[in-house]
């Protein structure tokens, strides 16, 4: 499918606009421009307000004014590298315009004696006297025009000047065609926003501070093109993903009542609507691309595990993929009664498996007598055959974009796909990452869960805390140290994580404390988090690598050393560590006085709500939507018009915009679908234009 000749004129090079030359082009990459097109959306970021004024007398210095004035003596600079005046008159007042190493003859020529002017820049006040030091403006005063009331102001970069990229911009707007609209018309109507090509514009000239907010309509158009382009994107994906013919898979029932009935408390309502969504998606002769977003300790594996026995009721397989092999063994002990009592068979495979054992086991997989693998994404390489895959689980969203998504799918020739992710998104984010998955929350706690006590602690407190532990201890609880990765270097990280394991084992007892941290060799770190776990050591001192998925119900006390340093979603994390037991667990927060305000906010906010989708709220408020998910891993696209964390409402109305159109309209042939095709273009939405030309 070949770009539409429409827009020819936007993406030819640079360097065919006014002014843009092979060194400005480059210049213009940091800014992310290539193309005559990415200056339209690269929109100002403020503006400078230049209405006229009669006389430096109608402002407060500093400030910017536009005036107009009569040119009077020149007066050159005394030494080299001095100030050269030219002294100027407006309506009521003399003053002057200051310049440093200018040369004269230019300035002679710029500002010629006795004429007049209209100059415009920053007036500050000098000895008490008015001065303009270098203006941003000299015009002629039948240039006047050529200067807006209010100039917008552009992100600059090395070798890119206000008065290039206004010049550029307007020549790119020249080539701006008129396009057919794409938006529903009801939503347009609705919202009074104007065309896209009228939008371009008004988002370039804006009349005042208004113009350049993010709620002003020309914005709020351009930023829900991007919104609605990037939703399409994700549908298409989703469509083409479903529109591979799913095989249904429908359970008998029996291997989970058997399951359910060996557990000693019922599952949550939230668990079995979750159960119910994914047994339905699977039955169905669509492909299930469903995300199982729940907060720490929601049971979000049983919810997987009977996902998986539908797989086996139905005469298939299932596999369950974690990101580490400790997580995949943990799953592998969580996951051993329970199989035990549907009289399943689950195995594991990793990294570490090899030559006549992992033959086995492959030629177990392949012959179907290992019905729900376990592994890390070693269950993807070449030779680890299925007889039938019915359902893949992936735990641990962000490791894992679309295109892994994609992948997986080809290896069960149909198989249905479930993510599980411990990380609460706010729905704004988890529709831009996820918007081609169907979502699934489990929003309650199971039965018999404590809630965790929270508490503040200075760390000019700290033996209070080894005094507590060692009570805790004593009546043979066990507990977590974790200690902050705060150097970039780790060198300097390991000695302070070192330096409290002796701390801890001098107060509490040699035996007593274990210690694991990122440096360690990996079955170093594996026998470490083992003796934890069974109960040989009481203490566990930690760098942040128990974040994720670590169970020790008998661990209630989680101390997080200079607590300050964690982002929120970290320390909620962390904390869910904990409280996995039926006694009460506690989570201390010690902290470095003084706490900086977002310091202090984010730990009040993690003392006072247990509430992981609260907190990845406020989260979102007070870091921005890029930090949330990390950019890098995150697959976040990066919009230039469109802020996530103010425009969240858009991005949904975009997904069933999308939705909806794609619904009408499956291969985007109608007039509303080609002019969307038209937008995809725009915005390089290079992945959906494939998606739709292979479909």
């Amino acid at each position: 499918m070949s770009r539409p000749e429409i827009l020819f004129p936007l993406f030819a090079e640079l360097e065919t606009l006014d002014g843009v030359g092979e060194k400005t082009a480059r210049a213009f990459e940091a800014l992310e421009v290539r193309r005559p097109k990415d200056l339209l959306f690269l929109l100002p970021s403020s503006g400078t307000d230049r209405t006229r004024r009669a006389s430096v007398r109608d402002v407060t210095p500093p400030a910017t004014l536009t005036v107009e004035v009569e040119v009077g003596s020149h007066v050159p600079a005394r030494k080299k590298g001095g100030p050269y005046r030219v002294n100027v008159r407006d309506a009521r007042l003399d003053w002057a315009l200051v310049f440093f190493h200018a040369r004269g003859d230019y300035l002679q020529t710029l500002l010629p004696t006795g004429q007049r002017r209209l100059v415009s820049g920053k007036v500050e006040l000098f000895d008490g006297l008015a001065q303009m030091v270098h203006p941003d403006h000299v015009l002629r005063p039948e240039e006047a025009g050529d200067l807006p009331a209010y100039e917008p102001v552009y992100p600059l970069t090395a070798g890119v000047t206000q008065k290039l990229i206004q010049k550029a911009v307007a020549g790119a707007l020249i080539r701006a065609p008129v396009l057919p609209e794409w938006i529903d018309p009801a939503l347009k109507a609705r919202e009074g926003w104007p065309d896209w090509r009228e939008a371009v514009a008004a988002a370039h000239a804006p009349k005042d501070a208004a113009g350049v907010a993010h709620t002003h309509p020309a914005r709020q158009r351009l930023a829900y093109d991007e919104l609605f382009a990037h939703q399409l994107t994700l549908s298409l994906a989703r469509q083409k993903m479903r529109r591979g013919k799913g095989i249904s898979s429908t359970g008998t029932g029996a291997l989970q009542r058997k399951v359910l009935g060996s557990l000693p408390y019922a599952p949550t309502a939230a668990q079995e609507r979750a159960v119910q969504e994914i047994a339905a998606d699977m039955a169905s002769g669509l492909r299930m691309n469903r995300l199982l977003q729940g907060d720490v300790g929601a049971g979000k594996t049983l919810v997987a595990f009977l996902a998986l026995l539908v797989a086996v009721e139905s005469g298939g397989q299932g596999v369950l993929m974690a990101p580490t092999e400790i997580l995949a063994r943990q799953h592998l002990e969580a996951l051993q009664p329970l199989a035990a009592a549907a009289g399943v068979r689950v195995d594991i495979l990793t990294g570490r498996d090899k030559g006549a054992e992992r033959a086995a086991k492959l030629a177990d997989l392949a012959a179907g007598r290992i019905d729900i693998l376990l592994g890390t994404h070693a269950v993807f390489q070449k030779g680890v055959e299925f007889q039938d895959l019915r359902l893949a689980v992936v735990d641990e969203q962000h490791r894992f974009g679309v295109a892994q998504r994609m992948e997986l799918g080809a290896k069960g020739q149909a198989a249905d796909v479930l993510v599980m992710t411990a990380t609460p998104i706010p729905r704004s984010l988890a529709l831009a990452s996820y918007g081609d998955m169907d979502v699934s929350v489990l929003d309650e706690k199971p039965a018999g869960r404590k809630p965790i006590k929270t508490a503040l602690v200075s760390a000019a407190r700290s033996d209070e805390v080894v005094d507590h532990l060692r009570r805790a201890i004593a009546e043979g609880r066990q507990a977590y140290w974790v200690c902050p990765l705060v150097e970039e270097s780790e060198v300097v990280d390991l000695a302070s994580a070192v330096e409290r394991f002796q701390h801890l084992r001098a107060a509490l007892g040699e035996g007593r404390v274990g210690l694991v941290h990122g440096q360690m060799p990996p079955a170093e770190k594996d026998a470490a988090m083992a003796r934890f776990v069974a109960g040989e050591t009481a203490v566990l001192v930690a760098t942040t690598v128990i974040e994720v998925g670590v169970n020790v119900p008998n661990a209630t006390i989680i101390v997080i050393e200079r607590a300050e340093i964690f982002g929120l979603a970290q320390l909620h994390q962390m904390r869910g560590r904990v409280g996995r037991g039926t006694q009460g667990s506690t989570c201390l927060l010690m902290y470095q006085p003084p706490l900086t305000e977002g310091g202090e906010r984010r730990l009040k906010t993690i003392r006072d709500t247990e509430d992981g989708f609260r907190i990845a709220e406020e989260d979102l408020a007070m870091r921005g939507a890029g930090d949330l998910i990390g950019t890098a891993q995150s697959g976040l696209p990066k919009f230039r018009v469109a802020d996530l964390e103010r425009q969240s409402a858009l991005m949904a109305v975009a997904q069933m915009d999308a939705r909806a159109l794609l619904a009408a309209d499956p291969a985007l042939e109608g007039p509303r679908g080609k002019a969307a095709r038209l937008l995809l273009w725009l915005l390089d939405q290079d992945r959906a234009i494939r998606l739709i030309s292979v479909g």
